[in-house]
């Protein structure tokens, strides 16, 4: 059964990261004939040079579809893990899961990195439809991050516009407080409470304070 994801997000891409440019070729052709685009990189390092300026911006920059990387473990030059560290460190781990490719003696590393947050890791030589699978999990959960990721942009920018009376409404509702108390603390009309919640409400695309509440934390508003 094909991918099926939104297509506000962008067509998926994954990565293969492999000095071996037999395997790039033979996986590239085996997510051709699932219908998933790919890009190849010979080392670690090219795939950073090639990352770096994608980053200029922060790590909430890219991927801007969905994405995840097939990685070698050994590599001449900075090798598999080095650079699911440094990915680690930028916090790209949700947006773009990390597959590694592992020989039997890197068994043990992959699964360490596992436990550090890698999306898993396959054992060569690995069968085609089981990587595939798990490369689409990947991509799945790539979109989940990125859904999110707009979700909370559109929070941002729908706080922005917020004038300062709803923002002041808006912290009141949050805290529980009726729309006669609101009315009181603030001198104005219940009437009018009622008109700012109502604007709060629609601006922030929700339909109660609780749901409300929820969005902005979940946001980290």
């Amino acid at each position: 059964m094909p991918l099926t994801l939104d297509p506000q997000l962008g067509l998926p891409v994954v990565y293969l990261v492999d000095d071996e440019e037999v395997v790039r070729d033979a996986l590239a052709w085996l997510l051709r004939s699932r219908r998933l685009l790919s890009e190849g990189f010979a080392s670690a390092d090219a795939f950073e040079a090639w990352l770096a300026p994608r980053l200029a911006d922060g790590a909430d920059a890219w991927p801007d579809a969905p994405a995840c990387l097939v990685l070698d473990v050994r590599m001449p030059g900075t090798s598999g893990l080095v650079l699911f560290e440094r990915l680690a460190e930028r916090g790209l781990l949700q947006a773009l899961p990390i597959l590694f490719l592992t020989g039997h003696g890197d068994v043990p590393t992959a699964v360490a990195a596992v436990k550090r947050g890698a999306f898993d890791f396959v054992e060569k030589p690995f069968s085609n439809n089981a990587l595939v699978d798990r490369i689409e999990q990947a991509l799945t959960l790539s979109a989940a991050a990125l859904a999110q990721r707009r979700e909370r942009r559109a929070g941002a920018r729908a706080l922005a516009e917020l004038t300062e009376r709803e923002r002041e409404v808006m912290a009141l509702v949050i805290a529980g407080r009726p729309n006669k108390l609101i009315a009181d603390e603030l001198s104005i009309s219940v009437r009018t409470v009622e008109v700012h919640r109502s604007r709060v409400f629609e601006k922030m695309n929700v339909k109660s304070a609780v749901e409300l509440a929820n969005k902005l934390r979940d946001g980290g508003h």
